[in-house]
């Protein structure tokens, strides 16, 4: 097989700088700018959509998009089955990362935590909130478990149409909000030369500590 080389996919970073001073010793703060900003960004699709790293009950890292519904001063909010692999696998062991990377911006951040089950009210109020297509999908989907073909989930949701045609939806016992409680944020903003601003904040107990780190 020829080796496909990639050597020449590369590009010069020049969009913005990074300094500690920006983050004024508030690193979630400094998200929430940096993410207002991946939002109004026209060419940006997802502001939302980041990278949830579990550690796999088969012992491996496991990487996957997640979007983020609610981040506040507790931390960053997502949802999703508390039986699928990345819910047993956050069961078994809470340690998480999460990940954001806006091209048209240049930036990325990265993020670890301890990730936590929110409040079944607070689950609540978002799934009603959701539209009743992604209501019924969370009640037609065993998330991660085997099925045979497409069209065996495609007619449990058909079914499920029919029995809630007129009946509110409840939210699944199974399925629910987690809160990752940052213990680390790094933020990298692309720069000239391959050398990149990265400031790393990490908690101690009752401050953040914020280090430049070399690219």
């Amino acid at each position: 097989m020829k080796k496909e080389d990639l050597g020449h996919l590369r590009k010069s970073y020049d969009k913005s700088s990074l300094e500690i001073t920006d983050l004024n010793n508030n690193p979630l703060g400094f998200f929430k700018k940096w993410f207002l900003e991946a939002s109004k960004h026209t060419k940006i699709d997802e502001a939302n959509a980041m990278s949830l790293v579990t550690m796999g009950l088969d012992g491996f890292p496991k990487s996957r998009i997640v979007l983020l519904k609610a981040f506040t001063k507790e931390g960053f909010i997502f949802y999703t089955n508390y039986q699928s692999e990345k819910g047993l696998s956050i069961s078994n062991h809470p340690k998480v990362g999460l990940s954001f990377y806006w091209p048209p911006l240049e930036r990325q951040v990265i993020i670890n935590g301890y990730a936590e089950k929110i409040s079944s009210e607070t689950s609540d109020i978002y799934f009603k909130s959701r539209p009743k297509g992604s209501q019924l999908g969370a009640l037609v989907s065993d998330q991660s478990k085997p099925i045979p073909d497409r069209s065996f989930i495609e007619k449990k949701l058909k079914a499920l149409e029919i029995r809630y045609e007129k009946e509110e939806i409840k939210r699944p016992d199974n399925w629910g909000g987690y809160l990752v409680v940052p213990k680390m944020i790094e933020f990298w903003q692309g720069r000239p030369n391959r050398l990149h601003d990265r400031i790393r904040c990490q908690w101690q107990k009752r401050f953040w500590n914020l280090e430049r780190l070399a690219p």
